[in-house]
């Protein structure tokens, strides 16, 4: 008789012999033969149904175990710089395994992200579950996917979370990772595309519940690729920090300092003061003090800090949550000029004129002490008359000064005329608990001019000084609009009865002008938004093409080097003209200048899209439950598949599709642009109010549906046409009319 074997023996038997673990291999071993394997056969369904095992192809493995050969993420190495690796293909519920690569010589370097097949060996008694050796690299960089996982019969799909993606990927049996129906994930492509059917995608992490408040932000760091966790090796030097201290300094810890930031401000890295200049040939001028933490200080070419830093390019900001580009101990600690605290910068001192015109400048590398940290309200409350505790003793002797020197500012601003845009910027609050409990548009007080105007004369004062000293640089370079750009704004304005005057060189002037003339009228909003649109994309570089939109032959970024890395190069560069320190420009930095500038300009634009998408999952997951209701707008863009609003109350952009627009077939021309109802003749163009139905709204994606009501306060017409939105057809000539009438003749006669 044969014995069948017990459930436990079977599970001991896999767990001693990983590379065994075939049906026919269990059979072999407990030498079940004939009609006794259907019985094997039940007793295995039954491990697996009870989450003992679980089938991989024609294996059967135990699930929060590891088989022997497996396909492998290589990690970041440990501050003892034991390289460490994560399994692609984890299918167990609880964490994933710990397994320390252990290389030989004869290996290959491997890095950070490579993908390899490795052997594995389970060890006990140890920080790590098992011991990895390389078989071979199997490549890196597969194509990611963000999607909600939908369990299936056989393994299950992906949705995507992208607005404009409409294909969905197959996750087979073995490669769901453990994730859950409804669960937030982030896959990778894997395997060639099928000819026919879905495809195929593996799930290499979990995320958790899209529909959570606080995952909004979550899904637009993992769908950009922001790192967002500082690896072990950074950390440990950050914490390794001290505060500098007064040698080889400036002692400027007497100048009254003040901070003004955002309430809510955790990290405060420029600090201002100013007095009336009392030089006999500068009558009504001033001095102006700009201090900036120095943060070159603590982040050294080639560190571990910089290389992270230089890959970040900036912090990215979302309205739950900050991604900084330096850990905590420096953005929120060692480089933050917190109040009464001795903190080392670099400051300039700037002297301007009674119409604001900057006369000279001088750097200076210093410890300063801030007697505040204020934040924009609180002062501008003080200057307006009703100063707090804190404001009062400082009213006269700091406040005051500061607001007369903007004054003069002001001044060689009208006379420079930089681009004025009138755009409110949108301010979603959060509850603590995620919820969007309103969206807000800021105001922009004269507080918050009064920092923009003294931080643009800062940073215009970097750009000279290191372009008179020839010494390397990143400078902020804004082109002019490109003329078909400038063509299509002019459009614009003549269908709002303004005009763009052509046959001359633009200049800022000439685009303030149309913005004044539009200022009063119902199209300003539509002329600011297009004037922002015909702009280029600000970027760094070595050359010197000038900033358009500032009206400034040169600028440079100074005044953030907490958050953004063009003005540590700019600070190390400030260094090394002066002769202040070792920590200058390193040949190497100087070398990848190039580079460096084509790297924080990418990390700009992916930080600016993460942001704009995290705002509009926060708007629509806002107005999912107003869906139904009408809301007035404003035609923003026309494409050939519908029209887009935006809407007056929050901002938020929604699309009616062209389906929606009514039973007739809507002409596009690219040109005005505009849409033309083929029956009515009516024309929906750019700018135009409106008011919609909310018909759709999804937070996970951030799209919004909306139905069209009325244009312009007249109601959508039904058209004639019942062609379900395809174009009429066309009447045919005479001639055409004959060829067809015979070509049917023929036609019937053949059949």
């Amino acid at each position: 008789m044969v014995h069948i074997p017990l459930k436990s023996e079977i599970l001991e038997w896999i767990s001693d012999n990983p590379t065994l673990t075939s049906k026919r291999d269990i059979a072999k071993a407990f030498g079940i033969k004939g009609a006794a394997r259907i019985d094997l056969k039940r007793l295995l369904k039954e491990l697996e149904a009870e989450g003992h095992l679980r089938k991989q192809k024609k294996t059967y493995r135990d699930p929060d175990k590891l088989p022997p050969v497996n396909v492998l993420q290589i990690l970041p190495p440990n501050t003892d710089g034991d390289l460490f690796a994560r399994p692609l293909e984890w299918q167990g519920d609880g964490p994933e395994p710990v397994i320390l690569m252990m290389t030989r010589a004869s290996d290959p370097a491997l890095g950070e992200g490579d993908r390899i097949l490795g052997r594995l060996t389970e060890v006990k008694d140890q920080d790590y579950a098992y011991e990895g050796r390389l078989i071979r690299r199997i490549g890196t960089n597969p194509r990611k996917i963000l999607g909600v996982f939908r369990k299936g019969a056989e393994g299950g799909r992906i949705v995507p979370i992208d607005k404009g993606a409409d294909k969905e990927w197959h996750v087979p049996g073995d490669a769901i990772h453990g994730a859950k129906d409804g669960e937030l994930v982030e896959a990778e492509s894997a395997g060639p595309k099928a000819r026919i059917g879905l495809p195929k995608a593996r799930v290499i992490q979990r995320l958790g519940d899209p529909s959570a408040p606080k995952a909004v932000s979550l899904i637009a760091i993992h769908q950009h690729g922001i790192p967002d966790d500082f690896p072990d090796k950074v950390v440990a030097e950050a914490d390794a920090m001290t505060p500098a201290g007064l040698e080889g300094r400036e002692d400027l810890r007497d100048l009254p300092l003040v901070t003004i930031d955002p309430h809510d401000a955790r990290d405060h890295d420029d600090a201002c003061y100013a007095h009336a200049d009392d030089a006999k040939d500068n009558i009504g001028g001033f001095v102006i003090w700009v201090a900036i933490a120095d943060v070159a200080h603590y982040v050294t070419p080639g560190s571990e800090l910089d290389s992270e830093a230089r890959k970040r390019g900036n912090s990215t900001y979302f309205p739950d949550r900050v991604v900084p580009m330096l850990p905590d101990r420096l953005s929120g600690d060692l480089c933050s000029l917190h109040e009464g605290v001795e903190r080392a910068c670099l400051a300039v001192r700037m002297r301007i004129d009674a119409g604001g015109a900057k006369l000279d400048h001088s750097f200076h590398r210093g410890l300063m002490r801030s007697p505040a940290a204020l934040h924009y309200e609180e002062v501008q409350e003080a200057i307006d008359g009703t100063p707090n505790e804190r404001c009062s003793a400082l009213l006269d002797p700091v406040l005051k000064p500061l607001y007369d020197a903007y004054a003069a500012l002001r001044r060689a601003r009208a006379d420079r005329q930089p681009l004025e845009l009138d755009l409110s910027e949108r301010q979603i609050v959060l509850a603590e608990t995620g919820e969007v409990t309103s969206v807000n548009f800021k105001e922009r007080l004269d507080a918050h001019k009064l920092i923009e105007e003294f931080m643009v004369l800062a940073n215009v004062a970097a750009a000279e000084t290191l372009l008179a000293k020839k010494q390397p640089l990143l400078l902020r370079v804004h082109e002019e609009p490109a003329p078909e750009k400038l063509e299509s704004l002019r459009e614009v304005a003549q269908s709002a009865g303004l005009n763009l005057a052509k046959g001359q060189v633009l200049q800022t002037r000439h685009l303030n002008q149309l913005l004044t003339a539009a200022r009063e009228t119902d199209h300003a909003e539509l002329i600011n938004i297009s004037t922002l649109r015909s702009m280029t994309q600000a970027y760094y570089s070595q050359q010197s093409f000038g900033h358009f939109g500032l009206a400034l032959r040169a600028y440079a970024h100074f005044t953030s080097p907490i958050r953004r890395y063009a003005d540590l190069i700019v600070h190390r560069a400030l260094i090394s003209a002066h002769g202040w320190g070792d920590d200058g420009l390193s040949p190497e930095d100087i070398e990848m200048l190039e580079s460096t500038g084509q790297q924080i300009s990418d990390t700009e634009r992916r930080s600016m899209t993460a942001e704009r998408d995290t705002t509009d999952r926060y708007l629509a997951a806002y107005l999912s439950e107003r869906v139904g209701s009408e809301f007035s707008g404003r035609i923003s863009g026309l494409q050939r598949f519908g029209a887009f609003v935006k809407l007056d109350e929050t901002g938020a952009d929604g699309l009616v599709p062209i389906r929606n627009l009514g039973r007739e077939y809507f002409h596009f021309d690219a040109e005005v642009p505009s849409l033309m109802g083929s029956d009515t003749g009516m024309m929906i163009t750019v700018g135009q109010r409106v008011l919609v139905k909310l018909a759709e709204a999804t937070p996970v994606t951030g799209g919004l549906m909306l139905d069209l009501i009325s244009i312009e306060d007249k109601e959508m017409p039904k058209g004639r046409s019942r062609s379900g939105g395809r174009p009429p057809k066309r009447k045919l000539g005479s001639a055409k009319r004959k060829a067809a009438k015979t070509k049917r003749k023929v036609s019937r006669t053949r059949r």
